[in-house]
Parts: C-alpha cells; sequence; structure tokens
C-alpha cells in the first residue's frame, strides 16, 4: 500500500509541476498570441466584476442614511463654494447636443469601453491590460467598503435641488428598473468610479500607446466624463473628487503588483517547476 501511494503522488506531483511550468509561460508578458489562460483571465475578470455590482446592488436598505450623508455632501460644497451641479445641469439641459453627449459618455465611455480597450491590450499589451485590470478590481474593492460604510444618495434624488435624472428622462435608461435592481445600488454615489475608472483608462492608454490621438481620446473621455457624472444628476463633484483618490491608491497598489508582487510569485512557481522564470 505504501508503495502504490508513493507511485500515485509521483506522478500527481508531476502533473503539478507541469501545470505551474504552463502559467509560468502563458503569464510571460512577453508571450505574443493566444493560449487557454486567455480564456481563464476573461473568466476572472468577468466574475470579479459581477461580483462587484452583485456586491454594490445588494447595500440598498439604508435610504435614510444615504440621503442625510448626501445633504451633508450638499452642505460642505455649498459652504465651499463648490457646489455647481445646478448650474452645471442647467447649462447642459439648454442644448440637446450636450445633453446627449452627457448621456452617452456617462452610459457607454464607462464600463463598455474599459471593457473593449482591456481586451485589445490583452492581445496587444498584456501588461498595460494586467495594470488596467488590476487597478480596476482593487479600486472597486475599495470602493465597495466605502459604499457599504457610507451610503449616499445621488443628487438627482434630492428633490430640494432641483435636479433632474437625465438618462431616466431623455433616454429612457433607468437604474431604478425592475430589471437592474440586482446590479445597482441608487445609494452608491460616493465615490464616483466613472471619474476614477477614466483616469485609470487614461494611463493605461499612455503606457500602452505613443499615438496622440489615443492619447488625446482618453483625456477628452476623462473631461467629459468628469462633466457628465455631474451634468447627469448622478454625482456631487465631491464623489469624483474621492473616484480619483481611491484610483490613484488603485493605481499605486497595482504598479506594486506588477513591479513587486507576480516577478516574485512568478519566480517562485518557476522555481518549483525548475523551469526559466522568462519561459
Amino acid at each position: 500500500m505504501p508503495e502504490a501511494t508513493s507511485r500515485t503522488a509521483v506522478p500527481r506531483r508531476a502533473r503539478a509541476r507541469a501545470f505551474a511550468a504552463a502559467v509560468v509561460a502563458a503569464t510571460s508578458l512577453q508571450r505574443r498570441g493566444g493560449s487557454w489562460w486567455d480564456a481563464s483571465e476573461f473568466t476572472l475578470a468577468a466574475l470579479g466584476f459581477l461580483l462587484y455590482f452583485l456586491v454594490r446592488g445588494a447595500v440598498v436598505d439604508r435610504a435614510d442614511e444615504a440621503f442625510a450623508n448626501a445633504r451633508a455632501i450638499f452642505d460642505i460644497e455649498r459652504a465651499l463654494g463648490l457646489f455647481v451641479e445646478a448650474d452645471v445641469q442647467r447649462w447642459v439641459l439648454g442644448n440637446e447636443l450636450w445633453w446627449r453627449t452627457a448621456n452617452f459618455v456617462y452610459f457607454w465611455c464607462d464600463f463598455p469601453l474599459i471593457v473593449g480597450v482591456g481586451v485589445v491590450m490583452l492581445f496587444t499589451r498584456r501588461d498595460c491590460y494586467t495594470f488596467l485590470r488590476d487597478a480596476c478590481l482593487i479600486s472597486g474593492g475599495i470602493a465597495l467598503v466605502m459604499y457599504v460604510t457610507v451610503p449616499v444618495a445621488p443628487p438627482r434624488l434630492l428633490p430640494e435641488l432641483g435636479i433632474v435624472d437625465t438618462l431616466e428622462q431623455f433616454a429612457h435608461l433607468s437604474y431604478q428598473a425592475q430589471s437592474m435592481q440586482s446590479f445597482v445600488n441608487p445609494y452608491a454615489a460616493l465615490p464616483s468610479l466613472h471619474v476614477g475608472w477614466a483616469l485609470l483608462l487614461v494611463v493605461a492608454v499612455w503606457r500602452a500607446t505613443s499615438s496622440g490621438a489615443a492619447r488625446g481620446g482618453g483625456l477628452v473621455v476623462l473631461v467629459l466624463q468628469s462633466v457628465a457624472v455631474v451634468a447627469t444628476g448622478n454625482h456631487f463633484v465631491v464623489d469624483g473628487i474621492a473616484g480619483l483618490v481611491v484610483c490613484l491608491v488603485a493605481w499605486w497598489a497595482a504598479l506594486w503588483l506588477q513591479r513587486r508582487g507576480y516577478p516574485w510569485l512568478r519566480g517562485r512557481l518557476a522555481a518549483w517547476a525548475a523551469v526559466p522564470v522568462d519561459a
């Protein structure tokens, strides 16, 4: 019996080392073309973002606290002379092109754009894709903690501000719709990851390419998104600032993983599998 167990353990150990060697090779930033790892990459990233939206949408039962926090932010902004949300929305509503642009940017230039850019980077600049993926997931995790601990209603839900929901009023897109309730938390205004993720997108694009058009496009998205979150009635100015701060922290963490964390892990796997670390 001990001999049989030993004979069984050897193939298992060999298979484990072969798998570790395959992971080292598949996760090399110098690799070109597709591999089995890409399928698992899509799956892991999709599960991570699905978990983010599910958890985010589950914390919706603290309306009183959310409205009180929103009014506190309004008082702070007004005291500091930062409350421009109503003026910005009035300006945007004065021109159909402007409110259509604000709605488009808020909806399409957030998660859909990030996914599209991420897929391109996965096959062209794997290091930039890894940075963008990690920074978005880390900032999402930080934001979830804030949504749970400090729920904040968006300005469009405060009737005394006179701010409307432009997505619902003009584009017939409602975050309160039954089909969206499992994924949307109406009291998750602070921080605004629309603004923060737009910043991370700019950083990833600047790292990935020297194209002036691509870099300029990223900057335009960041500027437009910073205006759109306010113009659509979904965020206070403070929410956007908080989103930038959260994503700056995630930026640093993602860089640390890329420069130290992942190389250390791949080095340990390569040593155990007895393969070159750059395989």
